[in-house]
């Protein structure tokens, strides 16, 4: 055990650790809320370095502290993923899933093994802390359930402040994207049904057409963010999947659409759904139909700490890393959920990958494994001494 704590801060020994623990998760993906051999993993791992486990109760996922007990000193929250997506891989990696249908296709693998990394960093000076560092390896962000878990299981008791990250590919190892205020966008899911009468497809005067209703629907919510939203806020509005008929000449009684509005501020947000239902119904009744909407409500959108958010930009020079202020994402991430109850830094760790997130051919350069670990080891520490002034 004291062997592996001091040999970590070697580069060398931290990268072929890291990439180690990497390829074996990446190899055993499990889906949200059956994460029950990676919480053997991650656990065994940081037992295997002395860092003591806490038990929160959650079934899966990990919570762990380094540094001084609680009550001595502040305490900051480092936060990774760890679960998989229903995806089948097709990168051909030598390391590629053995789970048929299922695919660390986002990167929590990643996430995971530098943050373990980060752990064992620490560990290796725990005695210089200036109060401790909380862990948390989280379940199920990818339904958007996990954090929330967390949370209600009382593991942000005391914490000041929290960090996590997301690997991007777009970005080139050796970055940082760090930005205070918007990063990732609030997504919430919709289920409309459009009810009507049907009729022969021949005989259109005796029926209530859902599908006509629909495709007016379609075209009506895209005049929601280009009159609604100002140019200087963004939205996203997507009808994805429309379901309507049986065969080619019947007009069906119902049809049923599915899609996704993502927005960037708690005001924006509340516009756009509150005119999304209006629009919904509104069209449908004009044409004599009936109209309904099932909000899936997903994170609201992750908001950096400015504070936090100067002290993760000065972060990474020290540990050979350039900063950038990175582009919004509209994609979804459920750290938001932890904003909303202390200050936090979602960052993203630049990983020169040639397919975005969720791609069967996902992939990503493992040399921003130790970077993103000793990173997250430089955050803590400096966050620590800023919150103990």
């Amino acid at each position: 055990m004291a062997e592996q704590q001091s040999s970590v801060a070697d580069v060398q020994q931290l990268d072929f650790i890291l990439t180690e623990y990497r390829r074996h998760l990446h190899q055993y993906p499990e889906l949200s809320n059956e994460e029950f051999e990676t919480t053997a993993f991650i656990k065994s791992k940081l037992e295997e370095a002395g860092i003591r486990i806490v038990d929160y109760g959650l079934a899966t996922g990990v919570i762990a502290e380094v540094g001084a007990l609680p009550g001595n000193g502040p305490i900051v929250a480092i936060r990774a993923d760890i679960d998989a997506l229903p995806i089948t891989e097709e990168t051909g990696l030598p390391y590629a899933s053995r789970i048929p249908g299922k695919m660390h296709a986002c990167g929590h693998d990643f996430h995971t093994s530098a943050i373990i990394g980060t752990a064992l960093l620490l560990k290796s000076k725990e005695q210089e802390l200036n109060g401790t560092v909380r862990f948390i390896f989280q379940p199920a962000e990818e339904k958007a359930v996990g954090a929330q878990r967390v949370i209600d299981s009382g593991a942000l008791t005391g914490v000041q402040a929290i960090f996590g990250m997301h690997n991007k590919p777009d970005l080139p190892v050796g970055t940082v994207g760090v930005k205070e205020g918007p990063l990732m966008a609030a997504a919430d899911g919709f289920i409309i049904e459009v009810n009507g009468k049907g009729s022969h497809a021949a005989v259109p005067q005796a029926g209530l057409d859902p599908i006509v209703a629909s495709a007016h629907i379609v075209t009506a919510l895209q005049s929601i963010v280009s009159r609604n939203v100002s140019p200087l806020e963004s939205a996203v509005v997507s009808v994805t999947k429309i379901i309507g008929g049986t065969t080619w000449n019947v007009i069906p009684e119902k049809a049923v659409m599915e899609g996704t509005v993502r927005t960037f501020g708690d005001e924006v947000r509340e516009t756009v759904l509150a005119r999304f239902e209006q629009t919904v119904v509104g069209v449908a009744s004009a044409l004599g139909l009936r109209a309904s909407v099932k909000w899936i409500q997903g994170p609201p959108a992750v908001i950096n700490d400015k504070r936090l958010a100067d002290i993760a930009a000065a972060a990474a020079a020290p540990v050979g890393l350039k900063t950038i202020v990175p582009v919004p994402s509209s994609a979804g991430e459920d750290f938001a959920f932890y904003q909303k109850a202390i200050p936090g830094v979602f960052v993203f760790m630049g990983t020169s990958g040639s397919q975005e997130w969720h791609h069967p051919a996902f992939d990503l350069d493992e040399r921003a494994l130790p970077l993103s670990a000793r990173y997250f080891t430089e955050l803590a520490v400096a966050a620590l001494d800023e919150l103990a002034r």
